[in-house]
């Protein structure tokens, strides 16, 4: 059921992607250029010849000029964090290993793709924002867990050069070493809760699809002081759309393209 729900929003997503590229944009201001910042959902990544939330779909984007990245954490049995966004390795990897059943070790043997957390933030940490988003699941430790991912961040700035992600935001209690204004809920169909959950608790902000960010909601965030991103702008018109709305963070599965675009409408000005 969940695949089947991810595939027809995948498909929604591609339609409405492509409505979006039909209609003309106001070109956005050179500083709302400047200031823009296009976060790589995932990595550059085809899962043919690059492989999503990999150290080689992160190093384009980064190259590139992109200002952050966003990718997923979860944790083996010996509870070391990686950088992977399903329970198992079937869907990218064609794997049945299951990610909470495996230690690092075993992990690594089998799929030396899947890069460790620790990895991943030395390479790219303080070079590019980073968009952490936690996962659940049924391992425990929270205190380990918590230990640990303090250690692993303890050399960035919270808010300045990393956020934390969650669709639950009770997952927040792991990270608390950051702060509140370096959480952000992600909102499914619920953007109205998360949002409320946002400014009541003084988050960073809150994440969502274009589509169920209204205008009247980022004006509201704005007044609080918190930011928004959006996902998953793929075409001019959909960065524009965006930018000129005043979304703040601009999460894309086309980070390369948009960055392009950026850059060309830039040198317009």
């Amino acid at each position: 059921m969940a695949s089947m729900i991810a595939w027809l929003e995948r498909g929604l997503m591609g339609l409405v992607n492509r409505w979006l590229a039909l209609f003309p944009r106001r070109r956005p201001s050179r500083q709302v250029l400047l200031e823009c910042k296009i976060i790589s959902h995932r990595g550059e990544h085809d899962n043919r010849r690059v492989f999503e939330n990999t150290l080689a779909a992160f190093d384009a984007p980064a190259e590139a000029g992109c200002w952050g990245l966003e990718f997923d954490v979860r944790w083996t049995r010996d509870l070391q964090p990686v950088v992977v966004h399903d329970t198992d390795a079937r869907r990218v990897f064609g794997s049945d290993l299951v990610i909470a059943e495996a230690s690092l070790r075993e992990l690594r043997r089998s799929i030396p793709a899947i890069p460790t957390l620790q990895e991943v933030v030395e390479r790219f940490g303080g070079r590019q924002h980073l968009m952490v988003e936690l996962k659940r699941d049924e391992l425990g430790a929270s205190t380990e867990r918590a230990l640990r991912l303090r250690d692993i961040f303890a050399a960035l700035a919270p808010a300045t050069d990393y956020h934390f992600l969650a669709l639950q935001p009770d997952l927040f209690e792991l990270v608390e070493f950051a702060g509140n204004t370096a959480f952000l809920p992600v909102a499914e169909f619920n953007v109205g809760e998360m949002s409320r959950i946002a400014v009541s608790r003084g988050f960073g902000g809150v994440c969502a699809q274009y589509l169920l960010l209204s205008g009247k909601l980022i004006e509201r965030h704005h007044r609080h002081g918190q930011q928004l991103g959006s996902g998953f702008a793929a075409s001019r018109y959909g960065l524009y759309r965006e930018l000129n709305r005043g979304v703040d963070w601009i999460f894309t599965n086309d980070a390369l393209r948009l960055e392009s675009i950026r850059q060309q409408a830039l040198r317009q000005h």
